[in-house]
């Protein structure tokens, strides 16, 4: 029997959050940079709540921008985490309070997700590489008609030479020489 009284064939749909939904939003090609970065401003939050450099994100910055203005769905992602845009920046209000248990662990989770997206995705693509050439398949298709026709023929041993000479005068045998023969002994 399976995990929780399912058997193997049944698949229980994850429940994702909005948060979780948000934090997958990013393109699979293209999150880690985001998502590092997304996690240091958060833990900087956690970690020092009351402190106002941490609340402010400056858009215009060459890093940020590469990281998560040019990314598509990673400034959406934060506003949903409720950052607000300000000019060119990106303010948490004071009143939200990020919790590490729920955005930190969060991102960890989507981490991973992404992770094993892309894990999935590069067997998808092994796959495809994988179709097989016509001309291997041709190929295939002769040798097993060889083997077929090679087994419909019998064992070697009937066409055998040995069997053609019988005890004809010039054969020899390992008894004719003592081998195999016990001396009494």
């Amino acid at each position: 029997m399976g995990y929780a009284g399912y058997s193997p064939g049944n698949q229980v749909a994850e429940k994702v959050s909005a948060l979780q939904q948000s934090l997958r939003g990013l393109p699979v090609d293209s999150w880690h940079e985001p998502m590092e970065l997304i996690e240091k401003l958060i833990r900087n939050v956690v970690r020092n709540p009351s402190e106002e450099k941490f609340r402010c994100i400056r858009l215009s910055n060459p890093k940020i921008a590469a990281a998560i203005a040019e990314v598509p769905g990673a400034v959406n992602l934060l506003k949903g985490m409720g950052w607000v845009e300000d000019g060119e920046n990106l303010v948490l209000p004071s009143s939200v309070r990020p919790v590490h248990e729920v955005e930190v662990l969060g991102i960890i989770d989507a981490k991973d997700w992404y992770k094993k997206e892309e894990e999935n995705d590069k067997r998808r693509q092994a796959q495809a590489r994988k179709t097989r050439d016509p001309e291997q398949d041709e190929l295939a298709r002769k040798m097993e008609l060889d083997r077929k026709e090679k087994a419909a023929e019998g064992p070697v041993t009937r066409g055998s030479v040995a069997k053609k000479l019988g005890d004809g005068p010039n054969i020899m045998r390992a008894g004719d020489l003592g081998i195999g023969k016990n001396s009494g002994g």
